[in-house]
């Protein structure tokens, strides 16, 4: 049989190393999927139920495999759906494939029905952006494509028109004017890790010395690298403080961490970040400037292998392009073992009496149930080497502080695009890349409800996610800026009764429960995590718990007082869930 373009595609992807596609077959892509279907005994097409979905999922397969995901939808309309889960990707630095149809080439450019120049609205989107059009630059066009998502870490993007895809990938239509050939290639990439300059590790040397009062903030860029970000933390006697995607780099009961930072962060890490002298940022840009020292009170060292993003939160003293680990491997020998360590037990202290507050949260005794409690005993009653992944919301909240990284736990959201939605897809795409493994997804009903249909897909492929949707039939976390900006809340609460989601997943043929007992929730999140196959535990929580910042400042209680003045509503129960909060800290 003739190869056609779409053929040959599907063979490179093949030859790369690719062994899954998450997408929505339509007439744009008929050609790239029969290449699809000619190569399906190593190339899995994951049949989703919306592209936005498949995005996601290759973002997620993408962010705990390090390697490429790729996601296909159809011309115009499917493409479009595609964008919200490839910008994810692209503001996280994952490698990510997009692959999308165009009307075929006769017709471009005459108004023809789902004409959306693909390549034009992708141009932000992707760092290789190409629509092919001649089968002469197939294979070498697909080998830009993968080595650009690789070596960047970020979005690539092919749109082929209908014609093309169906062509002879050996049909050589065009005269050949130029001097130049069609590109060729090998499917080889060279992605070496970077190795840190002498002089650079130096002067962060020097100015690590100098300091008395260090603060370490990692992120996910030291993923690799848990022992030497703890090997050099202690030889400095330096707290390290985590960036919430960064929170799975060290375990969150090890003694030389403080937690996050920021709005779902820790107290403890917010005043050390007053405190400190000296800041050592590690695989990370934190991009919240005002939990950072303020300028000219610390002396800053960074680290990241993306030389763009050194000082860019920050004036820094001491800026290393490298890898994570090799930097610091190299970096360790060159430093003295801090004398002083009064700085770190001092943050210890403050860290252990943060634990038994959070702790105290857990309250099982509360009815409607706290959120808290609920991450509580999904926190306990997962495996060692679970994988969590979570929406944006207050439930990011209650995951950063109540989900406890241990073992080979890791945590994963969307990070810098902080959209809403990913936390089902995310665990699709990772259960097919660690089938063997538990994989949990803690959303909120809000998101939840925007690619619910992709449950079923979690069936139909027989993958055992586990769904935990914390429930309080609300946009909480818009519900709570609105009220920290000083204006009483909105539309951003839903009509009651809360939805059954747990019906839903009956209906699909999988576990579902529906709790709003309190003393309901320990056994069915246990039997959801037993069960054999697609489980979702659906639990009503108490609408009027406030995902409350480490530190409240004085501007912070200000503005809440000016929104119950004009008017908040339910403030009977957000002032009575409030003081509750705060009887149970003074208690632990």
């Amino acid at each position: 049989m003739t190869e056609i373009v779409g053929e040959s595609l599907a063979r490179r992807l093949v030859e790369w190393g690719v062994d899954t596609i998450f997408g929505l077959p339509g007439d744009g892509i008929n050609g790239l999927m029969e290449g699809f279907r000619r190569h399906r005994e190593k190339l899995r097409f994951i049949l989703v139920h919306h592209e936005e979905a498949a995005a996601f999922m290759a973002t997620g397969y993408a962010k705990a495999t390090g390697r490429l995901g790729v996601c296909a939808a159809t011309s115009g309309p499917g493409a479009i759906h595609l964008l919200n889960g490839l910008y994810d990707a692209k503001l996280d630095h994952v490698p990510v494939l997009a692959l999308t149809g165009m009307q075929e080439t006769s017709v471009l450019g005459t108004h023809y029905q789902q004409e959306v120049h693909l390549d034009r609205l992708y141009q932000d989107l992707a760092a290789y952006n190409l629509m092919v059009t001649n089968p002469q630059q197939m294979p070498g066009v697909v080998d830009l494509a993968v080595r650009n998502a690789l070596t960047k870490r970020t979005v690539s993007h092919l749109t082929f028109p209908n014609d093309i895809q169906v062509a002879p990938a050996s049909e050589d239509p065009y005269r050949h004017i130029g001097p130049g050939t069609p590109p060729a290639s090998l499917t080889t990439c060279s992605l070496p890790p970077l190795r840190p300059g002498e002089d650079d590790l130096a002067r962060a040397a020097e100015v690590l010395r100098r300091g008395r009062k260090i603060a370490m903030l990692v992120g996910v860029g030291a993923r690799h690298a848990r022992e030497e970000v703890l090997a050099v933390a202690d030889r400095l006697a330096s707290p390290i403080v985590k960036s919430l995607p960064g929170k799975f780099v060290v375990p969150d009961d090890h003694p030389l961490t403080t937690g996050g930072l920021g709005l779902l962060g820790t107290a403890p890490s917010e005043e050390l970040m007053e405190e400190c002298d000296t800041l050592f940022m590690v695989g990370t840009s934190f991009p919240y400037g005002k939990y950072l020292p303020p300028e000219g009170q610390a002396q800053v060292v960074q680290i990241d292998t993306d030389p763009t993003l050194l000082g860019i939160r920050r004036p820094t003293q001491a800026p290393v392009a490298a890898d994570a680990r090799l930097a610091l491997r190299a970096l360790l020998p060159l430093l003295d073992p801090a004398e002083d360590r009064s700085f770190l037990e001092k943050y210890q202290r403050k860290m252990d009496a943060w634990r038994e507050d959070m702790k105290a949260l857990q309250d099982p005794g509360r009815d409607p149930v706290a959120p808290q409690y609920l991450m509580g005993c999904v926190d306990e009653a997962a495996s060692d080497d679970a994988i969590l992944t979570c929406d944006s919301g207050t439930i990011a909240t209650w995951a950063a502080r109540h989900w406890t990284i241990r073992g080979g736990r890791e945590f994963y959201l969307s990070g810098n695009l902080a959209t809403m939605a990913p936390g089902l897809p995310y665990a699709i795409g990772m259960q097919h890349a660690f089938p063997g493994r538990q994989v949990i997804a803690f959303v909120g009903d809000g998101g939840f409800a925007m690619l619910m249909a992709d449950f079923l897909t979690a069936v139909r492929h027989d993958l055992p996610i586990k769904v935990v949707i914390n429930n309080n039939n609300s946009y909480g976390q818009i519900l709570w800026e609105q009220i920290i900006l000083g204006y009483p809340e909105y539309a951003v609460r839903h009509r009651q009764p809360e939805a059954d989601f747990s019906a839903w997943a009956r209906a699909c043929g999988a576990y579902g429960a529906k709790i709003k007992d309190p003393k309901d929730l320990p056994g069915a999140i246990r039997e959801a995590l037993a069960h054999d196959g697609p489980a979702l535990v659906d639990c009503d929580v108490n609408p009027d718990e406030p995902p409350m910042p480490g530190k409240v400042t004085y501007e912070q209680a200000k503005h809440f007082t000016e929104a119950f003045l004009r008017g908040q509503p339910h403030k009977a129960g957000v002032l009575a869930t409030v003081a509750r909060d705060k009887i149970s800290e003074l208690l632990s």
